[in-house]
């Protein structure tokens, strides 16, 4: 069935968006006019070129050169309207690729150059979304899209941001995360932050296990209790090979057993230096060891990629057919932090997707 994994077809296959970065999926096109009006000075005058830039800058095999790209995309992300325009074009970009739920991870304390408030940005982000559904509905796509509201590891705004996310709740945001540097920022820095997300019942991703290896892994699901883990692809670091099978250690065992999701982005794992390939990339061991593995972009800006890009890659790597991107993407939809009945209907929608494929 590899061979009928076209594009196209995968292209058509209902699709979840976890681990998607909002200022790491501008279009080029809008980055240049959101600059020319901010004053902000870009290293290239033209979408191809600006595009390549992106992808090539971010190319570097690090974790710490790959996120200085995103000094360009943040400066041109400062008023209400820019970030209400990113918001609703990241909806639509993702119901164009068949992604029919997606969470726009961001982090608001970034947006505050020109005087915005963490509220305002917030709103300015949930009405963008809301926009692009409606649009995206006109055009016969149905997408549910969410916030992810992030805070940033290497500032002390954690528990504010935290604060935040709950306060939104029933208005958009779905969730709390951590990004930015991993090395140097572990993920229980503050746990205040997640005394108050826990006494308050507010579901929270973490990155992990990308950058730093297990401690870092350990860390936020051990001490911070992160409902999943982004990117988490080191976790393979607490697995050894024994003859012909596999031995896990308990960290890795834990995580398997208890079905912690994986936010694995293979594109942007590729350029931070996970992995060399595709064909090398660990998410084909993850997914035969039993791990919870769920496939996202990152920053399709940076990787200039797209979930039916990110799909067809690993295909063509593992020799996935059709039932395994309905799995990976059941996986998604399952951890996906929406009510049950919500999730429910979500993963009958994937379901029925899948199997209206397979008839086509």
């Amino acid at each position: 069935m590899t061979d009928a994994l076209t594009p196209d077809l995968i292209r058509r296959a209902p699709k979840v968006a976890l681990h998607d970065h909002l200022d790491g999926g501008l279009r080029p096109a809008t980055i240049l006019e959101l600059a020319e009006a901010a004053g902000h000075q870009l290293p290239a005058a033209d979408p191809e070129a600006l595009g390549t830039w992106f992808f090539e800058a971010a190319d570097s095999g690090t974790l710490a050169r790959y996120l200085e790209t995103f000094d360009h995309t943040i400066a041109v992300m400062q008023s209400a309207d820019a970030l209400r325009r990113v918001a609703r074009e990241w909806v639509l970009d993702q119901a164009a690729d068949g992604v029919v739920y997606a969470e726009a991870r961001w982090a608001p304390e970034q947006h505050q150059r020109a005087g915005l408030t963490l509220e305002a940005a917030v709103e300015a982000v949930r009405d963008g979304l809301a926009e692009g559904v409606a649009e995206a509905a006109t055009q016969g796509q149905s997408i549910i899209a969410a916030q992810l509201v992030t805070a940033m590891r290497q500032s002390d705004r954690w528990l504010e941001i935290a604060r935040l996310a709950t306060a939104y709740r029933h208005d958009s945001v779905c969730g709390f995360d951590i990004a930015g540097p991993e090395i140097g920022f572990p993920p229980d820095r503050h746990p205040e932050a997640y005394e108050w997300l826990r006494a308050h019942n507010m579901r929270y991703t973490l990155h992990a296990g990308e950058a730093e290896g297990l401690g870092s892994i350990q860390a936020a699901i051990g001490r911070c209790g992160a409902y999943r883990l982004g990117h988490g692809v080191r976790i393979l670091d607490d697995v050894r090979r024994e003859g012909d099978g596999w031995i896990l250690g308990d960290l890795a065992a834990l995580v398997r057993d208890t079905q912690i999701p994986l936010e694995v982005c293979p594109s942007s794992n590729l350029q931070t230096g996970i992995a060399a390939s595709y064909a090398e990339h660990p998410f084909g061991d993850l997914y035969d060891l039993g791990f919870n593995v769920t496939v996202s972009c990152d920053n399709r800006l940076m990787s200039r990629t797209t979930l039916t890009r990110e799909f067809s890659e690993l295909a063509a790597a593992f020799g996935y057919d059709l039932d395994d991107l309905e799995t990976f993407t059941v996986n998604a939809a399952d951890a996906a932090f929406l009510g049950f009945e919500e999730k429910q209907e979500l993963i009958a929608e994937v379901f029925d997707g899948f199997a209206a494929l397979r008839e086509s």
